[in-house]
């Protein structure tokens, strides 16, 4: 199976949160009607979001012929939280998704270090070779990140705005982790390991 361009798996990765924040933004002004039923603006764009997130992971799959956990995870409880939002009428639900993903993947990793298990590094080490004890750093260090973006997401969308918490869900969890990234350069050059090529092995 061939590998799909990068710009391929980031417009299945982006595309159904961009759309998402589009159709937010452009009726934001009052709810939507639709089937004798009147949504606000954010659950009228989480029923756009459900099935946009759906088939952009049905892409990848059949593109890829895999996924993973987190990609899993995902669209599990956006079909679950994001369902109850639209069935409901009722916003919240959608809200707390985040919260929930958030602190499902900090379980998940605290469990691994507690049991020693190298779970980040099975998923990861292909893309990011490094030894045993870069990946418990990391491990431990993103279950911290994950644990303060959960909060983080409480803080906002129960003290502020509607469209605030947007604006925080598509631009500003994407632009913590990328920062959180960077910060960690340090730490996958100091662990980085050689992975043994095709050609170095004949």
């Amino acid at each position: 199976m061939n590998e799909p361009k990068p710009w391929v798996l980031q417009s299945l990765e982006w595309g159904p949160l961009l759309l998402f924040f589009a159709v937010f933004m452009l009726n934001r002004g009052g709810d939507v009607s639709l089937w004798g039923q009147n949504y606000t603006p954010l659950v009228f764009a989480t029923l756009v979001f459900i099935p946009a997130l759906a088939l952009a992971t049905l892409i990848r799959w059949r593109l890829t012929g895999k996924l993973a956990p987190m990609q899993l995870a995902t669209l599990v409880l956006v079909v679950v939280f994001g369902g109850l939002s639209v069935w409901l009428n009722d916003p919240r639900f959608f809200k707390i998704k985040p919260t929930i993903i958030y602190l499902l993947f900090a379980s998940l990793l605290g469990f691994s270090l507690m049991t020693r298990r190298n779970w980040l590094g099975a998923i990861l080490s292909e893309a990011l070779p490094m030894d045993a004890q870069g990946w418990r750093k990391l491990t431990a260090r993103m279950a911290l990140l994950f644990l303060a973006l959960a909060a983080a997401n409480e803080i906002v969308w129960r003290a502020m705005s509607e469209t605030t918490w947007v604006y925080f869900k598509t631009f500003g969890m994407p632009v913590v982790i990328f920062v959180f990234l960077m910060a960690n350069a340090g730490l996958f050059r100091a662990h980085s390991i050689q992975v043994p090529t095709d050609d170095a092995t004949k």
